[in-house]
């Protein structure tokens, strides 16, 4: 009991912060959203039942999706191939994967604006090749959101990734190999299911940071390319109708769970 009390005593400031900093704030914001002028649950059926809204919550959830498959399939190989290099040049690759981070977002994301832009280095080298035409534009589009975020996201999933492969014994490889598999039989069978909870991670956080994300999608899409964390910027500031600001608050919290709760279940379902 005595070691109990001192458990309990050890943990009690971390547990504080955590209440004072997390739950007192999502709790103000549940009563927030339930307590508006129109009636207890008006800002959550003004949402539900106004088109334009659904489509910022399917494209919030759409974009997040595809931005955490595209950081899957970039992040996996990069990983991957960091674990097989020598100590010096994976050194140099995980600083690489690091340096980006050690940057603004606000910086990194002004810089894909200047990219991207009509008059920018992407466009008018597509244009030079004749890939696309003169009008072509990648401001202001989902494909500029997707690019900015991908690059904002990618560390998160490949060092998720790599600290799981690092304690991937190599001479599993090596025995499915020996046993007659090819190399990409030998990555799908032996490599990616032990790898499935760095991924696992990776995803998670690529999903929940893109979804919750403002900067850059506000930057790269400007207003005529609407997320719900920027929505939720515009009923605070521009209205201002706090109620409704936390009623997208709680649904984009909602949404996210809908999506990350199964697919934990079916993960943990095969790694416990």
């Amino acid at each position: 009991m005595n070691d109990r009390m001192e458990n309990l005593l050890l943990a009690l400031p971390g547990l504080l912060l955590l209440v004072l900093a997390f739950f007192l704030p999502i709790g103000q914001m549940l009563v927030l959203s339930v307590t508006g002028p129109e009636g207890p649950l008006a800002p959550f059926v003004r949402f539900l039942s106004d088109p334009y809204y659904l489509g910022i919550l399917w494209r919030t959830v759409r974009l997040s999706l595809l931005i955490t498959l595209i950081c899957g399939a970039i992040g996996f190989p990069l990983a991957y191939i960091m674990t097989k290099v020598g100590p010096r040049l994976r050194l140099w690759l995980v600083v690489m994967v690091i340096l980006p981070l050690m940057t603004s977002v606000v910086v990194r994301t002004f810089g894909w604006m200047v990219l991207l832009s009509r008059s920018g280095l992407i466009p008018e080298m597509l244009r030079d090749m004749g890939l696309v035409g003169r009008n072509f534009a990648l401001m202001q589009t989902e494909t500029a959101i997707v690019i900015g975020m991908v690059q904002v996201l990618l560390p998160f999933m490949a060092l998720s990734i790599l600290g799981v492969l690092t304690r991937i014994d190599g001479r599993l490889e090596e025995a499915a190999r020996t046993m007659g598999c090819s190399f990409l039989q030998t990555i799908r069978t032996v490599v990616l299911p032990l790898a499935l909870p760095g991924i696992v991670a990776g995803s998670l956080l690529c999903f929940t940071l893109s979804a919750s994300a403002f900067i850059t999608p506000n930057l790269l899409g400007g207003t005529r390319i609407q997320v719900l964390a920027a929505s939720i910027y515009k009923s605070v500031t521009a209205t201002p109708d706090w109620p409704f600001a936390a009623a997208q608050a709680v649904i984009l919290f909602a949404g996210i769970a809908l999506v990350l709760v199964p697919y934990i279940k079916m993960t943990g379902a095969r790694n416990g």
